[in-house]
């Protein structure tokens, strides 16, 4: 038996629908469409590649460093709450799935990295705090340069610089140079690249093997 085409059903486009879940808060299934296409294509594949799994992850994993995790961020991201530590940013074991697909994996790090901006922030500064600890030379360049322009701002303001602007130029110039000096000598850069390579691939392996779970959990009212 055929059946006709129904002339009142509602035919969506694909990038208008899946615009549509993603405006309304439905990551989650959107993560499962691609995920769900990713194993229909593999499975059409009628003579598939020896070791195309091990290769298929390994190309999963390369395209990662191909993209720039923070190009969506706004600074609305970071201006809201914090998400859970245990029950939103870390999860359970379930919470987690190896991305079955590059492009799972590069929309699973830009939502995920939206949605914990703020705690990466906190993770990337625990980092910078440990590489300081690690470094006491790089630490006490730090808190050198912090007192160097405190001792500015306050001379600034004591002595009444402001009406003086080719002499608060010109000490401002060496106050720059004396910073990089610094921050050179004492190896703070070193420091910084290390907080920034530990953050860089924690956020970057956290934010594609995180499934994407609803933001908020389903209201459980009851009508009485």
């Amino acid at each position: 038996m055929v059946f006709s085409a129904n002339p009142f059903a509602l035919s969506v486009p694909e990038p208008a629908f899946e615009s549509w879940l993603r405006d309304t808060g439905y990551l989650e299934v959107l993560d499962h469409r691609t995920s769900a296409a990713a194993s229909a294509a593999a499975t059409s594949n009628s003579a598939p590649i020896p070791t195309t799994g091990l290769f298929s992850r390994l190309v999963t994993l390369l395209s990662l460093f191909t993209l720039n995790p923070f190009s969506k961020l706004t600074a609305e991201d970071f201006a809201g709450d914090t998400p859970s530590w245990s029950r939103s940013f870390i999860g359970f074991c379930g919470s987690y799935s190896f991305p079955s697909s590059p492009s799972q994996a590069r929309f699973r790090v830009l939502e995920n990295v939206k949605r914990y901006a703020r705690n990466y922030a906190f993770l990337f500064i625990v980092f910078f705090a440990c590489a300081l600890y690690k470094m006491p030379l790089a630490l006490v360049g730090l808190i050198s340069c912090l007192a160097l322009w405190d001792f500015f701002k306050y001379c600034s303001d004591r002595w009444g610089l402001d009406q003086y602007p080719l002499i608060r130029q010109c000490l401002l110039r060496i106050a720059q140079c004396a910073t990089a000096v610094i921050l050179i000598f004492s190896n703070v850069q070193m420091a910084l690249f290390c907080a920034l390579s530990v953050g860089y691939a924690g956020v970057i392996l956290h934010a594609a093997f995180r499934k994407l779970t609803p933001v908020k959990p389903p209201s459980s009212s009851r009508s009485r």
